[in-house]
């Protein structure tokens, strides 16, 4: 590989990684894999491709370390846990520059993710010694005198895991770190697109104090890649991404569970009764829910319904505002860029595509709807069809419309008009109508007061419909890599 390729990425990111198999670095496998700079199109690094050998081995290490990682204590678990986390804050920089490289994902979203890892691993710590079974009394008929009941969980097994290139530390920690948790041995597959932070993160499993086998880590090819989903030996598969791959992975999953995190359009709702003083806060709220990190993010701000009565305030704000973020456009290593690169040029392409669309189909373009090569100018629409791909898809791009209502109860119907259930906002000082939304509309979570983009680390997490099932948090992943068992005690004092 030419030196030249390097220029720019050498002072951020290695010119190579291993990957890890069974617990141990692995360097040559006999094919590699580019990481491209996301910003100047250069080779950041390349990094072993795994085969099918190695899969196989790796999930040979799962299963002799499955009994061993059932047996760790909620002590040991706790302090692995903090270390890494410990360990991950010390190498911040490290991990926020790689993110950098990887995704074109501006610098303060880096940090900001990194932050978010070390959340997730100091959660999981907590929740490794808090994972409570129930005693419950039997005696509920004459005929079960003396029976008294006692849950506990336990581990599934060994787990297969596959993450998505948008927050390539993060979504990983929210698959790893509740499998130590829990007890269970894993293999992760993350994003070929963005591979190196994910290694970064296997360097510090293999100083943890793990049983040997317990975690691999690797990129690999599409089609031996679909080992992770049909292979018995995994007790689960947790994939997040497209919908088209999630479903196919159900299907090929068979008795496995699954836990899908598939995407969405999110909508937000902004009410009549929401005073006029919040308004450029709220308006602040959405152009960032809309277009951080391009928006490629699963609860990226899309669709904004807006009540007449501040329709054209709003409108307004939401316009000047993105202005100046679009100047804020260049090298996403720089801490006062907001706008970098997406992460290729066929995905600047494809969401300009689907704003070129919308606007012949009628939509009216508000700002924005240009493209530089991987660059896309941050978009504000207003009024697509219906039926246009732009309102009826995810755009996983920095692009949201804007349509008016007036009846609380209808655009309430309107956000359900929707493949997707992930999560939704709604700005109102109206409880009456907070409840009734959380009542009424059809996702996984609703944000009062702020955008549909929150994501708190420890929350439950997940969606509906075509959005996907089960759900991650820490203590909720938990609970999906584990599984219940009861024992029933009979008082022979009784009889």
């Amino acid at each position: 590989m030419s030196k030249q390729l390097f220029t720019r990425t050498a002072q951020y990111v290695k010119q190579s990684y291993p990957i890890y198999v069974g617990s141990k670095p692995v360097t040559n496998t006999g094919s590699t894999l580019n990481v491209i700079d996301k910003y100047t199109g250069e080779v950041a690094s390349t990094i072993p491709m795994a085969n099918k050998s190695l899969i196989e081995e790796s999930i040979i290490g799962n299963q002799k370390a499955t009994l061993q990682m059932k047996n760790l204590t909620p002590a040991h678990k706790k302090q692995v846990l903090l270390d890494i986390a410990d360990k991950i804050k010390k190498k911040s920089d490290d991990f926020a520059r790689a993110i950098v490289v990887e995704v074109g994902k501006p610098l303060v979203d880096a940090n900001a993710e990194v932050g978010r890892a070390i959340d997730t691993f100091t959660i999981a710590a907590e929740e490794a010694i808090r994972q409570y079974g129930e005693v419950m009394p039997l005696e509920i008929s004459h005929r079960n005198l003396g029976f008294t009941g006692m849950t506990k969980r336990f581990p599934l097994g060994p787990i297969s895991m596959i993450a998505p290139f948008n927050f390539p530390l993060n979504l990983c920690a929210h698959k790893i770190a509740p499998a130590i948790a829990a007890g269970c041995p894993f293999v992760l597959k993350p994003s070929d697109r963005t591979p190196i932070s994910a290694l970064m993160l296997g360097e510090l499993l293999a100083e943890a104090d793990l049983p040997e086998g317990a975690f691999s880590i690797f990129p690999t090819t599409l089609e031996d890649a679909s080992i992770l989903s049909k292979d018995d030996r995994f007790k689960l598969v947790s994939f997040t991404g497209s919908p088209g791959v999630g479903w196919k992975i159900k299907n090929e999953a068979g008795k496995k569970k699954v836990v899908l995190e598939l995407g969405g359009d999110a909508a937000c709702i902004v009410d009549n009764d929401i005073s006029k003083s919040k308004l450029q806060h709220i308006a602040n709220r959405i152009l960032f829910g809309g277009f951080y990190a391009q928006g490629q993010s699963c609860i990226s701000v899309q669709r904004v319904y807006i009540h007449d009565s501040h329709y054209d305030e709003l409108k307004a704000l939401l316009v000047a505002g993105a202005g100046p973020l679009n100047k804020r456009q260049g090298d996403p290593m720089d801490i006062n860029t907001f706008v970098g690169p997406m992460i290729s040029e066929n995905d600047a392409i494809r969401v300009d595509k689907t704003i070129n669309d919308a606007v012949k189909q009628g939509a009216k373009l508000l700002v924005g709807g240009k493209r530089n090569g991987p660059f896309y100018d941050l978009t504000i629409l207003e009024d697509p069809p219906k039926d246009s791909h732009f309102a009826c898809n995810e755009i996983f791009g920095p692009a949201f419309y804007i349509e008016r209502f007036t009846d609380f109860k209808e655009v309430v119907e309107r956000v359900n008009k929707s493949q997707f259930g992930l999560q939704a906002g709604l700005f109102t000082d109206n409880i009456h109508k907070a409840y009734y939304a959380f009542d009424n509309i059809e996702v996984g979570g609703l944000v009062i007061n702020d955008i549909p983009s929150v994501r708190v680390d420890s929350q439950p997490y997940g969606g509906i419909k075509d959005s996907g099932f089960g759900r991650e948090g820490i203590r909720n992943t938990i609970e999906e890599y584990t599984e219940m068992k009861l024992m029933i005690l009979k008082d022979v004092g009784k009889l």
